[in-house]
């Protein structure tokens, strides 16, 4: 075995991952629109979960599941129910590109939290990353501020705070992973967290289900957010974390962005403003810094 031979399958992964999830934004826009923000989200987790509980029991960590299923369940909403339901939410207001651009600061909040929380202070650059990425949250945030309801009843500021709330989420759920899931199957953490945030959604999904049948296109859109953004997405993840450690794979956080707003562009016509480009520019450089990517070396099989 050479040292080369991991490299390009690793890229093809990562590059194959940041797609993937940049496609989420698109799906949820498409699905939001017919289901509504809550049974949009409950379908996508119950659709993953079917998607992953056959990978759970194939590979036999159902045991490691039902040891931790209380504190993995709980992750489930924290990690998923409640971020899907806040992306859903936002999409029906705000472009997918913007969305995808806030989303952008999950390890800026993952290193706050961590911080507070686990007492992991970070070092002088990683400080002055997180200060630059949430001064590019507020840049971009300012000029969607309005809180004033549109014809739909639905404002853009709301939808800014909404995905900001899923970012905080996301940050807070690495954190209680860290602290209290730690050497877990990352495949039981995965299915159990899908579980327990189907099992959170399952009665808002039933109360809200649209009372207008949805079209085939919504319910296809909520099937790939599910099985290939949520299911495939986290197999893709973890084998990544796996293969060259989590901080070469958390740089997939500048991928996504990219791909959501050239899907939004493509498939909804939506516009890209030079204002939406500099306050990205502004969140991507806080977040590399926050993620010590000038200090990172090329992948080589350990984190």
């Amino acid at each position: 075995m050479t040292s080369h031979a991991p490299k390009q399958p690793w890229l093809i992964e990562f590059i194959l991952l940041g797609a993937i999830w940049g496609a989420s934004f698109l799906f949820m826009h498409l699905g939001a629109a017919e289901f509504g923000a809550l049974p949009t989200a409950g379908v996508r987790v119950a659709i993953a979960a079917a998607f992953l509980l056959p990978l759970l029991l194939a590979r036999r960590q159902m045991p490691a599941l039902a040891r931790h299923w209380k504190k993995i369940l709980f992750l489930g909403m924290l990690n998923s129910g409640i971020p899907f339901a806040c992306y859903s939410y936002a999409l029906m207001s705000i472009s997918t590109g913007l969305s995808a651009l806030l989303n952008a600061t999950v390890p800026l909040f993952g290193a706050l939290v961590a911080w507070i929380w686990l007492k992991d202070r970070p070092h002088r650059l990683k400080i002055m990353g997180l200060l630059i990425g949430f001064i590019g949250v507020a840049m971009l945030a300012w000029g969607k501020a309005s809180f004033k309801p549109d014809a739909s009843g639905l404002s853009s500021g709301w939808a800014v705070v909404a995905c900001l709330v899923a970012c905080l989420c996301y940050g807070i759920s690495a954190s209680f992973t860290r602290r209290y899931l730690q050497g877990v199957p990352s495949l039981a953490v995965a299915s159990g967290s899908q579980i327990g945030a189907t099992l959170g959604l399952a009665l808002p999904t039933l109360w809200l289900w649209p009372t207008t049948p949805p079209s085939t296109t919504a319910w296809l859109a909520l099937v790939a957010v599910g099985v290939l953004c949520t299911g495939v997405a986290y197999v893709l993840f973890f084998r990544l974390i796996e293969n060259v450690g989590a901080a070469s794979t958390l740089t997939v956080t500048f991928l996504v962005p990219v791909f959501a707003v050239v899907y939004g562009l493509i498939f909804l016509g939506e516009v890209v403003t030079p204002w939406m480009l500099t306050c990205g520019a502004v969140i991507l450089c806080g977040t590399a810094l926050s993620l010590d990517l000038f200090k990172l070396r090329r992948p080589s099989g350990s984190a």
